[in-house]
């Protein structure tokens, strides 16, 4: 009811705010105008922000709030700054009542606490969160046994170890390379997996639908958790929870001041692969279309298709359950790739890259070299995943159109008591 009821104030609340902009434009030409721009950039950069989450929030909330400060300038200096405050406020509080309206919050089915849990740890991931949040002693309190990733040590051997002494669930509180490898094991076995957000990034996490700021209630999925089922993917026999990179971030992410000055080793990196002296990117292809494609800048190959070069939900999957691999080509080439903005798309559920030499890529972030060729599958339905039950449970873009017109059909779907799951 909740949702509804938001859905519908934001619709009414965006009529509103249109109506008495375009008085506003009207009555006090030109600077009418220019606050309503102020106020729609406003809006725009706000709403990407809220879907990425961290620094991106941070820098869209920045801007936000320039935008709309510029907008109070000029409203105060109109004649009738009532009115322009109103078309201001009006459009906030439409943005805020759309986001509590696509939130999603999905209850998954309740699964049965397992006996043995086991939770693998890096204490140094993510500037030390596991650490700062004591992850081990909130664990413990839970009755799952948590075990520290030491340097040097082989995480896939202590995996197995901890399954052959009777684990009956896993979870990896670390970054996406971590989480993969443990996800790996426990789809081979068949055991339920929790993904504790403690990492840098921790997309994985984010399309998942565990809150990312919340790393210890994360650890509430082996207690009273929700259980759903993902997919996941693989190259050349290796697992991979996100994507694969190839092209100028994969040969990047290979250079070793990479970690220290992330911009300027990708600023130096391009030029060397891409450059007229340089030999280019060796990979090669087959499109859609069945024809033999070159490589673009860059070539990504994701667990489930991202949404790319899109208004809304930018940088996200919506769903992590369609069984299929995504496929981005950024840069040129074509034969048949549906491109939006530059960025060629497509899915399927099996893909191969050839190349003349080892191939440079970046496997949910982390650098290796792979020998040619490339093989790409979907393992649809692998993961046994349990979520916390206070966590939304799916991508913020879950429930988010691609388009503001399909954002505002999809409003008016919910409001009407006819939500989808996209």
């Amino acid at each position: 009811m909740t949702r509804r009821l938001a859905a519908a104030a934001s619709l009414l609340l965006f009529v509103a705010a249109v109506a008495l902009a375009v008085d506003a434009a009207v009555s006090s030409f030109p600077h009418g105008l220019t606050v309503l721009a102020c106020v729609v950039a406003a809006v725009a950069a706000a709403w990407w922000g809220v879907v990425r989450g961290g620094l991106p929030l941070a820098v869209a909330l920045g801007i936000a709030l320039a935008l709309v400060a510029g907008a109070v300038v000029l409203v105060v200096t109109e004649d009738s700054p009532l009115q322009n405050a109103l078309v201001i406020a009006t459009f906030l509080l439409a943005l805020g009542a759309a986001r509590v309206a696509f939130a999603p919050h999905l209850d998954w089915p309740a699964a049965r606490p397992p006996e043995r849990a086991v939770l693998f740890y890096n204490p140094k991931s993510g500037g030390g969160k596991a650490e700062r949040f004591h992850v081990a002693d909130e664990a413990r309190a839970r009755g799952i046994e948590p075990i520290e990733l030491q340097p040097g040590e082989d995480l896939v051997k202590l995996v197995d170890e901890a399954i052959a002494g009777g684990a009956d669930a896993l979870a990896m509180a670390g970054g996406d390379g971590s989480q993969a490898i443990v996800a790996a094991k426990a789809a081979e076995h068949g055991l339920p997996y929790a993904c504790i957000p403690s990492g840098t990034r921790n997309h994985f996490a984010l399309d998942l639908g565990v809150d990312r700021e919340d790393v210890v209630g994360a650890l509430d999925a082996f207690v009273d958790g929700r259980e759903r089922t993902v997919d996941l993917a693989e190259v050349n026999g290796r697992v991979f929870v996100n994507n694969v990179s190839l092209g100028v971030y994969a040969e990047a992410v290979q250079r070793g001041g990479y970690r220290a000055a992330k911009l300027r080793t990708l600023a130096r990196t391009a030029p060397e692969v891409l450059g007229h002296h340089s030999n280019g990117l060796d990979l090669h292809w087959t499109g859609p279309d069945g024809r033999e494609q070159n490589s673009g800048a860059v070539l990504l190959v994701s667990n489930d298709p991202y949404r790319l070069g899109r208004a809304l939900g930018s940088g996200t999957r919506p769903s992590l359950e369609r069984g299929t691999l995504g496929i981005a080509v950024f840069g040129s080439g074509n034969g048949g790739v549906a491109r939006h903005r530059g960025v060629g798309q497509w899915a399927t559920e099996s893909f191969e890259v050839g190349s003349g030499s080892p191939v440079a890529a970046g496997i949910d972030g982390e650098a290796v070299r792979l020998d040619p060729p490339l093989r790409f599958r979907t393992l649809p339905a692998a993961l046994h995943v349990r979520i916390a039950p206070q966590h939304p449970g799916a991508s913020p873009s879950a429930l988010m159109p691609a388009s503001p017109w399909g954002a505002m059909a999809a409003l008016a779907r919910i409001a009407v008591g006819r939500p989808s799951l996209r």
